[in-house]
């Protein structure tokens, strides 16, 4: 069985993969903190790496704060792109595979038409140019890795647009979502299986690789099917992007075409509304739980 470490194991695709990999008896991992694997320590790194002797190595930390990073620039491109070389570099000295999460933001989003990986990246902010330069340190400096560039992330753990809206429902009678961007929700559960999928195939089809679910919604349409699920009444009004300034401009559309990882590892992608379902049910139950 591969010896697997998690980086970032904290946040929320860390404890997505927790989860999963507990379900899948998946019982040869290492999930590490922020202060146990710190990206921007290569001594320590390299100490980890010496004594974990890791196969793949996971990669969930990131600086993911899009509206700070146009006043933190040094700390979202020291976390995202000297972090990822840091990693990338550990990975080449003691041959571990790095799988890599990076993001739809690297695209401009004026096109409305599905994203290849062969795309020219463009980003419009901060934490998306970020992103991008991390991908790049990877590839100049590592030959054996997956980056896996996903959007509109959720699940039932840490903070998101699902958990938001839930709480929000609650609280407000009236809400205005932005009907005018265009994107893919992606269940981080689901991202979790892949990428463990990925790692079960032994695939060395290294490179870049597009993974989110299947289909295409607005901020103002994910919005209405979390209540529509969840049986929220409140007035939901569509509003343009214009409307809600933010200091990070935003894609106006994200959509990823995933053909290449869907051929490459046999993958059936669930459709977003779908997995919603599944996350609510999950949070539905996580609260009762937690009730108790």
């Amino acid at each position: 069985m591969s010896k697997i470490i998690v980086i970032g194991a904290g946040g929320q695709l860390g404890q997505c993969l927790k989860v999963v990999a507990h379900k899948r008896g998946i019982s040869s991992i290492s999930f590490l903190m922020e202060q146990e694997a710190n990206i921007l320590n290569p001594s320590l790194l390299n100490a980890l790496f010496e004594s974990e002797k890791a196969d793949y190595v996971i990669n969930c930390a990131a600086y993911t704060a899009v509206d700070k990073a146009e006043d933190e620039q040094e700390l979202a491109k020291a976390v995202n792109e000297t972090g990822a070389f840091n990693l990338a570099n550990a990975c080449k000295t003691h041959g571990s595979v790095l799988i890599h999460v990076s993001t739809d933001f690297v695209f401009e989003g004026n096109d409305v038409k599905l994203l290849t990986e062969e795309d020219v990246a463009k980003p419009i902010n901060v934490y998306g140019q970020t992103k991008l330069d991390g991908e790049l340190a990877i590839a100049e400096c590592l030959t054996n890795y997956f980056i896996i560039r996903t959007s509109w992330l959720y699940s039932e753990y840490a903070n998101n647009f699902v958990k938001t809206m839930l709480k929000l429902g609650v609280e407000r009678d009236e809400l205005n979502v932005i009907a005018d961007q265009v994107g893919t929700p992606t269940y981080a559960i689901d991202l979790a299986n892949v990428i463990f999928d990925i790692i079960n195939s032994g695939s060395e089809n290294y490179g870049l690789y597009h993974y989110s679910n299947e289909g295409v919604t607005s901020w103002f349409d994910f919005a209405k099917a979390i209540f529509d699920i969840s049986k929220t009444k409140l007035k939901l009004n569509p509003i343009p992007g214009s409307a809600y300034p933010t200091k990070a401009k935003r894609p106006l559309f994200s959509v990823m075409d995933k053909n290449k990882i869907k051929s490459t590892f046999n993958l059936t992608i669930p459709y977003w509304r779908h997995s919603l379902e599944v996350c609510i049910k999950q949070i539905e139950i996580i609260s009762q739980i937690n009730k108790k």
